[in-house]
């Protein structure tokens, strides 16, 4: 059995990311015209994680280059892949491309809700730095604002959080889905 494999998305993957999409943020998916904007933006990078040919995952970084700051766009893992790895190995891929692109913060907002994802991050060495009132709409849900100073993420390794690419919680799936304008 292969292990699940990560390569960027491109405009063929955006009906099966937007099946997932809607699976996974039923009340607040973002509309296929905003996730086609995304993944075929310069100014970011959107990966899927694959598994014997069916896309099981994705997660999109909006890290313009040379800028010293970077913003996790989303997060989505199918159900069956939760907890196995996934939603870590995707985060450490978004994080290389921020990384790469030169920032040397990354943002995120998690929903309140969601305290596996809250734990990814914070085992990564995010930090709480914010908390944005009933973000989440229609639910009301509040947003929990992160930072990751990746300056000190060093060969893979967080401050005090232990490697990077280690298995342990995946999110059952977080975003920062921003308010779609009307």
């Amino acid at each position: 059995m292969t292990a699940p494999a990560i390569r960027p998305a491109t405009r063929d993957d955006l009906d099966a990311i937007m099946a997932l999409e809607r699976a996974s943020f039923p009340t607040d998916a973002w509309s296929e015209t905003m996730m086609r904007d995304e993944v075929l933006s310069p100014n970011g990078r959107y990966f899927v994680l694959e598994d014997a040919g069916a896309l099981v995952g994705y997660g999109g970084v909006r890290a313009l280059a040379g800028a010293a700051d970077a913003d996790i766009q989303t997060i989505a893992i199918a159900e069956a892949f939760r907890g196995r790895g996934a939603g870590r190995a995707l985060l450490t891929a978004l994080l290389t491309e921020a990384s790469a692109r030169g920032a040397r913060e990354v943002f995120l907002e998690v929903r309140a809700d969601n305290p596996v994802a809250q734990n990814l991050y914070l085992r990564t060495g995010f930090v709480e730095i914010a908390r944005r009132p009933r973000y989440y709409r229609p639910d009301g849900v509040d947003a929990i604002v992160m930072r990751l100073d990746l300056r000190h993420v060093v060969q893979g390794e967080s401050a005090g959080a232990g490697p990077v690419g280690a298995r342990g919680d995946d999110p059952a799936c977080t975003t920062s889905h921003p308010e779609e304008a009307p």
